[in-house]
């Protein structure tokens, strides 16, 4: 409708041209005419309004869909993939590719259809009016497509140097606000201003370059339609002048009009210019979100066993474990029964590969050999909500998110009702944590800042502890938890959680000896190897390790 009405307004304008050398002719003729085209051009101006409503709202959803899309892909992504791809990168494919490619759908959806369908109908429309004219407008054409091409040639390489530069960017300004008490602690303000400001320059380099590249088109294009515009009166003129007295007029109306459609044609292309300006760097954006989209999760759900019969039970059956690229095994055969409501601890050399045992029972990496069992069933089995349903886990690293005390302790579900008063206030008394709240201002519903920024560590720990007590699962897993608890906090807790917490089985990863020497089961690691298995009694009679670690720790009276 839009390109019909904008192609109906120079019919008229060739009525009014004639009406105005017609001797006799009136004035309501005149008005008639222009009353049509201004209808015409409301007509046209309502139509590409209708038409901006819908496209804006389909790039918008198709945007939402693919944000929710790379969104979900990630999260179903094992720790494997996602050290793939950067966090910075992540959050660059997320947002800003993302717009990338909502932009070239906004503008895609009119011009792709608009433009094509107005250059033909255009050509249609002047076909036969004069060969010289329409030469004229092949080669204003021809010099346009060859603009562009050099454009293509030099800008779009740079546009995936672009993109990547972006991440680069935000890896450092992540870092920076992230790592920002230590960058002060070391007066290294400098020095990341420094490594921000070659990043940036970078960016701008390229940015600039492009932007230069691009530049050229605007000029170009203008030379082109004014070229045009003067090649058509200049033609036209030799034309009228060379017609006999009765084709003057007729040959200077198909002139007015014959410019009127070639500007058509060539705005058109003007229009598919623009958008493959826009299609490269798109181009590359759907690349790098196709990049997650298409990336197979290593570690895939089971067909389910919730119903088991036995509950808490864990057992390593010859595991061994490498990282995809590795040559080497991190962890090697290792077996071992945990039994319902027993402790069980590792401790080695840091490297020793405790971390990544510990790792392998919620399945944020599958073993490369041999089988671990769960309830008497092989965690592959599981459906991953269904496993991680049974774990309570406390990584080395506590992580608090933004919101209050009430939240994080509520943060995810198990498979039960949401917590009460009661259960989040048992959890934050075993944890040591129901002290430090109550003083808080607005106790559990105290704000908390992103990454608990506003929180101890000793503070963020205890936090974290007591949000996976209060799930009440089958097994905790504390990787190296207590590491900023004082020695008497760590003792309190580790009593609560033995008095308190019944038939839980509880895995223990610990640098100390002191957190670990009353488990059931001491598991002692070295070079993924297990060189100890039993009591603190039994392993500082037979165990060479374990002996080391202890007496760097304390004195044999104290032992």
């Amino acid at each position: 409708m839009e390109v019909w009405l904008d192609l109906k307004i120079p019919g008229y304008m060739n009525e009014i041209t004639k009406i105005i050398q017609t001797p006799g002719s009136e004035m309501a003729d005149v008005w008639r005419n222009g009353g049509f085209m201004m209808l015409c051009a409301f007509g046209s101006l309502g139509s590409a309004v209708i038409v901006s409503f819908f496209a804006s709202r389909i790039s918008a959803a198709l945007a939402y869909r693919i944000r929710e899309s790379v969104y979900n892909k990630v999260q179903s992504f094992s720790m494997e993939e996602i050290k793939n791809f950067s966090t910075s990168s992540l959050i660059t494919r997320t947002t800003n590719d993302v717009t990338q490619v909502q932009m070239v759908f906004v503008f895609g959806i009119q011009l792709l259809i608009k433009a094509p369908v107005t250059a033909i109908w255009a050509i249609f429309k002047i076909v036969g009016k004069g060969w010289q004219w329409s030469l004229a407008t092949a080669i204003a054409v021809a010099v346009m497509i060859f603009v562009l091409s050099i454009i293509i040639i030099f800008a779009v390489p740079k546009f995936k140097k672009i993109q990547t530069l972006t991440d680069n960017l935000n890896r450092v300004t992540r870092e920076n606000l992230t790592g920002v008490r230590v960058v002060r602690a070391y007066n290294a303000e400098q020095y990341q201003e420094e490594k921000f400001e070659k990043a940036n320059k970078e960016l701008t380099k390229t940015h600039l370059f492009t932007g230069k590249i691009m530049a050229i088109m605007s000029p170009a294009m203008s030379l082109v339609l004014n070229g045009l515009s003067l090649a058509i009166y200049w033609i036209g003129a030799f034309l009228i002048n060379n017609s006999s007295p009765a084709d003057k007029l007729n040959v200077f109306s198909d002139m007015v009009v014959y410019l009127s459609y070639a500007m058509q044609v060539v705005s058109s292309f003007m229009m598919l210019v623009i958008l493959f300006m826009l299609i490269p760097r798109a181009s590359v954006s759907a690349k790098r979100i196709n990049e997650i989209l298409n990336t197979s999760p290593q570690i895939i759900d089971g067909n389910g066993a919730s119903n088991t019969n036995i509950k808490g039970e864990v057992e390593f059956k010859n595991v061994s474990f490498k990282y995809p690229d590795a040559k080497e095994y991190i962890i090697k055969n290792i077996s071992f029964k945990a039994n319902k409501g027993e402790t069980v601890a590792f401790i080695g050399s840091t490297g020793s590969g405790k971390s990544t045992l510990i790792n392998l029972i919620p399945r944020f990496y599958d073993a490369t050999d041999g089988e671990i069992l769960i309830d008497g069933v092989n965690i592959k089995d599981y459906k991953q909500e269904e496993l991680h349903n049974k774990i309570g886990y406390i990584p080395q690293k506590a992580v608090i998110f933004s919101g209050d005390i009430e939240s994080n302790l509520k943060f995810g579900e198990n498979g039960k009702e949401e917590l009460n008063e009661t259960q989040m206030n048992k959890a934050l008394e075993i944890s040591q944590a129901k002290e430090f709240v109550d003083n808080l201002t607005e106790g559990i519903k105290s704000n908390v800042a992103q990454g608990g920024t506003n929180l101890s560590g000793g503070q963020k720990q205890r936090l974290a502890i007591a949000r996976a007590i209060a799930r009440e699962p089958e097994i905790l897993i504390f990787d190296d938890s207590f590491s900023a608890l004082d020695f008497k906090t760590d003792k309190t807790l580790r009593k609560e959680i033995k008095d308190k917490i019944h038939g839980v089985t509880t895995f223990i990863v610990a640098q100390r000896i002191g957190t670990i020497k009353n488990a059931d089961k001491i598991i002692v690691l070295e070079s993924g190897d297990v060189v100890g298995i039993g009591k603190h009694d039994e392993l500082l009679k037979n165990c060479p390790v374990y002996q080391e670690i202890a007496l760097s720790q304390l004195s044999k009276e104290e032992l």
